[in-house]
């Protein structure tokens, strides 16, 4: 077999299974383990998966920058950012987390509502500008111009001295083995120190996130409350969550 018929294989394998363990596919092909994950890093080189020990999973469309994340799936964004907002109780305290998907709950929030609202966004607290009702508390920090949002240790420090009933937080990916992860370790740190601030923290993922993976680890499965999201409730890593008894909160 060909490298490129090979490689053609493993994005194959990827779609359909949702992870490629190198072990496997060397045996089944009868090719050495050297040149299948040399084949995966170069698969990983063009940002077609992510590779993790053993193997590699599908990689996150969710990745790209800030424009163009704006672009992806605004239809189940909306759906999710829907069903979020409604968690949002009168007079509550929700931490928002930056993105585009928060972007859009906060959008959905009603203009009347009286709650106090916590992110580290920019662009979330600029969204919020015409809730009379809704007090904007912004952490600052450096600017991660990728997400549009305050990270590193000043922001850290000024996540640690709020506290909220609620965290909405976004990822980039969601899988039942590599967890919930995004694409930079910092922006990683910060989407933890909020969601330790918050009773309960809920994941926005639209669909385009399940079954992906990013490289940086941002919670495990039992520190969130529940997942957001608009895929299929028959979604095989859906399923998979909800057999580990993870709340999901489907839009339809």
């Amino acid at each position: 077999m060909l490298a490129a018929e090979r490689r053609d294989h493993l994005l194959d394998l990827l779609a359909r299974e949702g992870k490629v363990v190198a072990k496997d596919v060397a045996a089944a092909l009868g090719i050495s383990e050297d040149s299948v994950r040399r084949d995966l890093r170069d698969l990983a080189a063009e940002g077609r998966c992510q590779r993790v020990y053993g193997g590699a999973l599908p990689v996150s469309p969710a990745v790209v920058d800030y424009r163009a994340r704006q672009t992806v799936a605004p239809d189940g964004k909306r759906k999710v950012a829907a069903v979020a907002a409604g968690l949002v109780r009168p007079g509550g305290a929700v931490i928002l987390d930056g993105g585009t998907t928060a972007l859009a709950v906060a959008q959905a929030l009603p203009q009347d509502l009286d709650c106090t609202v916590i992110t580290h966004s920019p662009t979330i607290a600029a969204a919020l500008l015409d809730h009379p009702a809704a007090e904007i508390f912004l952490l600052g920090g450096r600017i991660f111009k990728h997400s549009a949002v305050a990270c590193g240790a000043a922001a850290v420090e000024a996540a640690q001295n709020v506290s909220a009933d609620l965290c909405l937080l976004g990822v980039t990916g969601v899988h039942p083995e590599a967890g919930l992860t995004t694409g930079d370790a910092e922006e990683a740190a910060m989407k933890r120190a909020l969601a330790a601030r918050a009773a309960d923290t809920y994941v926005l993922a639209s669909s385009e996130k399940i079954g992906t993976a990013s490289r940086f680890r941002v919670l495990p499965w039992e520190e969130i409350t529940g997942l957001i999201t608009d895929a299929p409730q028959n979604d095989p890593v859906i399923e998979e969550l909800r057999a580990r008894d993870i709340e999901i909160l489907p839009t339809d």
